[in-house]
């Protein structure tokens, strides 16, 4: 019995040991395809070669991604943790590039109103079935098609505003001792969230939403466990096929863009955590003076003075 338990405790240390020399070599060696992939941009960005696209798909959802990422993200943070300001102007780009993709793709909430405007206009008033935009070849589809677009721009708003509604503090939090700790252990929190939470949960949306992305647009469909070599072969046979198949006979056509919002969700949504982490860490070493520092918050008191009457 002593000699079984020897044996198990002898084989967790030994796969313990193999996983830890793994990770290592796979960071050391994201490192090569990093260099390798920014001077030979051809081979997967070439979407000319069936080869190249293939490629794209494998390495996207691949480890080999996963570590030549964390390894960018390890190079930054051990440079930011020497130099502060470094970290600062990381902080400040990063929730900038947030900030600025919400406040773009939020007017598509001022497009869906208008757009459901005319659509209660020409079904009501003019009791029109379909709608043509444009001039000289219109674009002309029926009134449903318009009315089933409307899903696009509310998907538009959840998914590219939310790293900008998470700057500007405007996602519901429920607080059960978070408001009760003092500001170095809301910090403290405020880490751990961001790395056990939110990255690991954009990891796994990402990595099935990837490939539910792209079987939808090419076919053989590629599978989270094809290897490259797998994949290579079926580039031989691969052919663009983009998913414009509507939930009703008229409907709107174009499903495969809520594919390619939610892997841009997920994107945005990893870059807030670490954006995130980096702040966090920054107030907490430098202390309360540092909260909200470099913060870009929308002023909202002119409009709520208006709204009172004050102008």
């Amino acid at each position: 019995m002593e000699n079984e338990n020897a044996v198990s405790f002898g084989q967790v240390i030994s796969n313990t040991f193999d996983g830890v020399l793994w990770v290592i070599q796979e960071f050391v060696m994201a490192f090569y395809n990093i260099a390798y992939a920014i001077s030979h941009p051809n081979l997967w960005l070439d979407w000319s070669d069936k080869k190249a696209v293939m490629r794209f798909v494998y390495y996207g959802g691949s480890t080999e991604f996963f570590f030549a990422v964390m390894a960018v993200i390890l190079v930054i943070t051990i440079i930011g943790f020497m130099r502060n300001q470094f970290l600062w102007a990381i902080v400040r780009i990063l929730e900038a590039f947030a900030n600025s993709v919400g406040r773009l793709f939020a007017w598509a909430g001022l497009l869906m109103v208008l757009q459901q405007i005319v659509i209660v206009f020409m079904q009501r008033i003019f009791t029109r079935p379909d709608i043509a935009v444009g001039f000289g070849i219109p674009l002309q589809f029926d009134i449903s098609w318009f009315a089933e677009e409307l899903k696009l721009y509310n998907a538009m708003v959840v998914c590219l505003c939310v790293t900008y509604t998470f700057v500007q503090g405007g996602h519901v939090r429920v607080d059960l001792i978070y408001s009760a700790v003092g500001h170095r252990a809301k910090k403290v929190i405020d880490m751990f969230g961001a790395l056990f939470f939110m990255v690991p949960s954009a990891v796994l949306i990402w990595m099935y939403g990837w490939y539910f992305l792209w079987r939808h647009l090419i076919v053989p469909k590629p599978s989270a466990s094809d290897t490259l070599d797998k994949l290579m072969m079926k580039s031989r046979a691969m052919r663009w096929n983009v998913e414009t198949i509507g939930f009703s006979p008229n409907g709107f056509t174009g499903y495969f863009l809520f594919k390619i919002l939610l892997v841009a969700f997920t994107a945005l949504i990893f870059i807030q955590a670490i954006a995130f982490f980096y702040r966090s860490y920054l107030e907490w070493k430098e202390g309360p003076e540092s909260e909200g520092k470099f913060l870009d918050i929308d002023n909202i008191d002119n409009a709520k003075d208006a709204e009172i009457g004050v102008f």
